[in-house]
């Protein structure tokens, strides 16, 4: 009787999202995702850092998970971090793989990305998982928050 119970609750919350492959949203959550990926990802010099804000939901929070701790920051936090390293060094990060899921207004991406000096660097010089969490606001996909960790490399051990 316990499992009969637990069997059908589980089948009613999956009958409850649309399956994602037929999804008509998932163009549009991958997009904002991808949107975030090429607005940080450049040659050394500056980005269109008012472009990345507006990715962003507000009250949006980006958080890195590191093995002293993590770190919380906003996404003007986040730009005045990481904009002294990419005026000086070529950064581009791009997905490897992502795992999406939405139900309504909500989505959640799991993202494996990579992360290269140069676009024509044959290898990453890091590789980790990010899960983007996404709500949409008038229509349209925005980004509510960023948690990654990088893969274990020689420089985040």
């Amino acid at each position: 009787m316990r499992f009969a119970v637990v069997l059908t609750a589980l089948l009613v919350a999956c009958s409850s999202t649309a399956p994602i492959a037929d999804d008509p949203d998932r163009p549009g959550i991958e997009a904002a995702v991808l949107d975030l990926y090429n607005a940080i990802s450049g040659p050394a010099g500056t980005r269109d850092w008012d472009h990345l804000t507006t990715l962003f939901a507000p009250g949006a929070r980006l958080t890195v998970v590191r093995k002293k701790g993590t770190g919380l920051m906003t996404p003007d936090e986040y730009i005045a971090r990481v904009k002294p390293y990419f005026e000086k060094n070529g950064f581009f990060e791009k997905p490897a793989s992502n795992h999406v899921e939405r139900f309504r207004d909500i989505a959640q991406v799991f993202s494996v990305y990579e992360s290269r000096h140069a676009a024509t660097d044959p290898e990453p010089f890091a590789r980790g998982t990010k899960s983007f969490q996404l709500v949409r606001i008038d229509g349209k996909w925005r980004i509510q928050s960023v948690l990654w960790q990088e893969a274990e490399t020689p420089s985040s051990r």
